[in-house]
């Protein structure tokens, strides 16, 4: 379990995620509220990140996990393969504008 904070050094007014997230054998819940947007992602990284010009060169490395299109209280299925050991950080991206959103350290 882990937290999306607001206070970020990519969040902005536009830009932010907050709330409780859960990370299991087979799912990704989260309670909370991330800033509406177009084309958002998920993905795990093996880097702790919080901006995207931390993020752009390391996304090649980051796995992605799911499209997301839903701004609160969602449950994202995984694929039962993913080694959540190798990652330590949970992020969400803005594809269409390269936006940061949020992200989480989750070991």
């Amino acid at each position: 379990q882990t937290e999306f904070k607001k206070g970020q050094r990519g969040n902005d007014f536009l830009h932010w995620g907050q709330g409780i997230i859960k990370i299991t054998s087979s799912e990704i819940i989260f309670k909370g509220k991330i800033a509406p947007g177009p084309d958002y992602k998920i993905y795990l990284t093996k880097k702790y990140v919080e901006h995207e010009n931390e993020f752009l060169p390391i996304k090649n490395e980051a796995l992605f996990i799911s499209d997301l299109n839903t701004f609160q209280n969602f449950i994202i299925p995984i694929n039962h393969n993913i080694n959540f050991n190798d990652y330590n950080t949970i992020l969400i991206w803005c594809e269409a504008f390269k936006e940061f959103i949020t992200s989480a350290k989750y070991r």
